[in-house]
């Protein structure tokens, strides 16, 4: 069975396709089983959430939290990158290498979150229910037949993400000469519409990820790509998240 394409690294065509791994795997991959660690996968991402939120507001002072989490920040972003490319490289390492991943994330979304809320009381719970929302209704799109992933929907999700990419590999280049008031990160009508279509796009990518998952048990792929479709759809949901901060605050900083 062909797997199509998806806008999202980890569930590309190669990784879906069953002639990619060797007869020496005997299980093979559920629906049940990927979603199940997939909750699980998502419950350690906020375990590692709760360790640097509750340092962070646990501290004496902002400041103080400030310092205590930078560490941790760092370490959950980087770590978390360095385990997603071990991950996307070596798939069958997915059972370990993938939780190690979510508790990194977690690291360094309950960090980054703590510096939103800091500034914004309450945007973090807002971020948090819009990114549930969101996915909820757009499984229910996929599931019913809705939204239907036809190869046009792909080609422009698949366009569309690898601008975005673009667009944020230009603005760090920028930010290195320090070029700091770009559009992208303003706080205005364009800014907020450029990160609102964003947020669509990132949106969109899950319905994508539900495709692959749900063909991933079709085509016979062997067990030890539960984790790892569980790893893709957890990285495509922590990206949607952190776009979702990203809006709400461009739009409480204008009140």
């Amino acid at each position: 069975m062909n797997i199509a394409r998806s806008s999202n690294p980890v569930l590309s065509k190669a990784a879906f396709n069953p002639q990619t791994y060797t007869d020496s795997y005997t299980e093979v991959m559920t629906l049940n089983g990927t979603i199940n660690k997939s909750i699980a996968m998502l419950m350690l991402v906020v375990v590692g959430a709760m360790y640097t939120w509750k340092m962070f507001f646990g501290a004496a002072s902002i400041e103080a939290g400030s310092a205590l989490v930078m560490r941790w920040m760092l370490i959950g972003g980087i770590g978390g990158f360095v385990f997603s490319l071990i991950t996307i490289f070596k798939r069958d390492w997915a059972f370990v290498t993938a939780p190690i991943y979510a508790i990194l994330e977690g690291l360094f979304l309950g960090a980054i979150s703590a510096f939103f809320e800091a500034s914004y009381p309450g945007l973090v719970l807002q971020a948090v229910a819009l990114t549930f929302g969101t996915l909820f209704v757009m499984l229910i799109g996929y599931r019913t037949g809705i939204i239907k992933v036809t190869q046009k929907l792909r080609s422009g999700i698949i366009a569309a993400t690898g601008a975005v990419a673009l667009v944020y590999f230009i603005s760090i280049i920028f930010s290195l000469f320090g070029a700091s008031n770009l559009i992208i990160h303003s706080n205005g009508i364009l800014g907020i519409g450029i990160s609102l279509v964003i947020v669509v796009i990132a949106a969109m990518n899950l319905v994508l990820d539900f495709d692959f998952i749900a063909k991933g048990p079709q085509a016979g792929l062997p067990k030890f790509m539960e984790w790892y479709a569980a790893f893709g759809l957890i990285l495509t949901l922590v990206w949607l998240y952190i776009e979702m901060l990203r809006l709400l605050s461009k739009l409480a900083s204008r009140n």
